[in-house]
């Protein structure tokens, strides 16, 4: 079994008094992880998890004192340098990923069950990167508040090898030094754009709405159907040089893309249209930039749904001090060691039987 994981996190420094630890780091950051891996979503049902799977773990670790209380585990994890484990798991996830030319879509989420008051105030905001190709969170950063993640989106891409890569980012992260950092990084972008960029909003609107300039554009066009709906999804691109010249501080601007989609109730027939704007790094392929927002979706469809719906994040009560974000950090290791697995079954099924089987236990830690 390939220990990855612990190899990169052990940079991570323990504040604890040395002499007076009973359980090591790197045997409570192990334990976290295959708790969480087998179903656990709490620290009580990591407790519980890792005792049972004590003998398994002394194969890895001595684990001379067995496993850290459920309080212990919340003490460690308050403490815990968020900057440095998150630092350890970017590193991590980018051994995993080979390099391709992908999308690595940016999104943020509320941790809602992290909340410090009854209206809500307090929760933590992650900010995530995710490669849509290979299905693996490659880092997070912590927000206060989602009008904040302007300011997260730049370090959370300074963790990131982007070579190659093609950035999306929603209209929240359209942003002038955020486009250079990425084409800096030796990237691509393809950025939405909405009322937050009122100028550059209004002349794609206007682009696409003339007659003569529409004329010259290049279009692609797909439909889907499923969900009892049909989805009717078309681009136009075309070469944005002149938009360039206006707004000369966008850094690698060359194309602008009008996305409008179309959807139909099967059962009652109802039609609604909406069109987004986006402005590109890529040359005007239409096929590309829709491609590359339809993979964009693949963050909240895939990994924050997941988070949601089979990690159950949103109900974890996990909020005191830093431990709201090392537990976030923990959850998506669990996702990438799951996701990384091409075995058939669902992450929920994957989890059930990480608990009951140790020879898939360790074939998941050995991908």
């Amino acid at each position: 079994m390939s220990l990855g994981f612990l190899d990169h996190i052990r940079i991570v420094p323990d504040h604890r008094i040395p002499g007076m630890v009973t359980y090591p780091l790197d045997e409570v950051l192990l334990a976290t992880l295959v708790g969480v891996v087998c179903g656990a979503d709490d620290w009580e049902g990591v407790e519980e998890v890792a005792t049972g799977a004590l003998d398994w773990l002394r194969g890895f670790l001595p684990f001379a004192n067995g496993i850290a209380t459920a309080q212990t585990l919340r003490k460690v994890f308050r403490l815990l340098d968020t900057q440095a484990l998150q630092r350890s798991f970017a590193a991590w996830a980018a051994s995993l990923r080979a390099e391709a030319r992908e999308v690595i879509a940016v999104d943020g989420k509320t941790l809602r069950g992290s909340k410090t008051s009854p209206d809500g105030k307090g929760a933590l905001h992650l900010v995530s990167a995710y490669a849509t190709k290979a299905g693996l969170v490659l880092a997070q950063q912590a927000v206060d508040g989602k009008s904040n993640e302007i300011t997260a989106i730049p370090e959370l891409l300074d963790m990131l090898n982007l070579t190659g890569a093609i950035v999306s980012i929603d209209a929240m992260g359209t942003q002038k030094e955020i486009a250079r950092r990425v084409v800096n990084k030796g990237a691509d972008y393809v950025l939405a754009l909405k009322g937050n960029q009122t100028s550059l909003h209004e002349d794609a609107a206007l682009f696409f709405a003339d007659p003569v300039c529409a004329a010259d554009c290049k279009g692609s066009a797909e439909t889907d159907a499923g969900h009892g709906r049909i989805e009717e999804r078309s681009c136009r691109a075309a070469e944005a040089r002149w938009l360039a010249e206006r707004h000369p501080d966008w850094e690698g601007l060359r194309s602008i893309a009008a996305i409008a989609a179309r959807r139909i109730d099967k059962k009652s027939g109802r039609e609604s249209l909406e069109t987004r704007y986006y402005i590109t790094s890529l040359e005007p392929d239409p096929k590309a930039i829709l491609a590359a927002v339809r993979a964009h979706w693949g963050i909240e469809n895939n990994l924050h749904w997941t988070m949601d719906v089979i990690f159950d994040e949103d109900r974890c009560r996990t909020r005191k001090d830093a431990s709201p974000l090392n537990f976030a950090v923990i959850r998506h290791s669990s996702y990438n060691i799951l996701r990384a697995d091409q075995t058939r079954g669902s992450l929920r099924r994957k989890r059930l039987r990480a608990c009951i089987d140790p020879a898939f236990r360790t074939k998941l830690f050995a991908a």
